[in-house]
């Protein structure tokens, strides 16, 4: 019986070993997430002060509505450009062509 016993004990003993290492990985990877978290929030916070200085909102959304405009701007810039550069072309075939400005 103390056979059957002493090796229920070492049984319990590699479990608790390994129950151990299982522990100290875990606590090791919430250290590490921790400080990957203090982390990212302190560059968040860098760039919510960033995009409220040049931007004067940190707020997504607005941000986002921001973006839009720009968006519909610039395509409004390079449609006018673009009718320029037409007018432009079409001037200089005219004089090519012999015809008056």
């Amino acid at each position: 019986m103390q056979t059957g016993n002493a090796q229920n004990d070492n049984g319990l003993e590699q479990e608790l070993n390994l129950l151990k290492k299982q522990y100290e990985r875990l606590r090791e990877d919430k250290v590490r997430t921790e400080q990957n978290l203090k982390n990212i929030g302190t560059q968040l916070a860098g760039l919510e002060e960033q995009a409220a200085q040049q931007y004067g909102t940190s707020d997504p959304a607005k941000l986002g509505q921001l973006l839009e405009e720009k968006r519909a701007e610039n395509a409004r810039l390079v449609a006018e450009y673009r009718e320029h550069i037409n007018s432009i072309v079409e001037g200089l075939q005219k004089l090519e062509n012999g015809g008056g400005v």
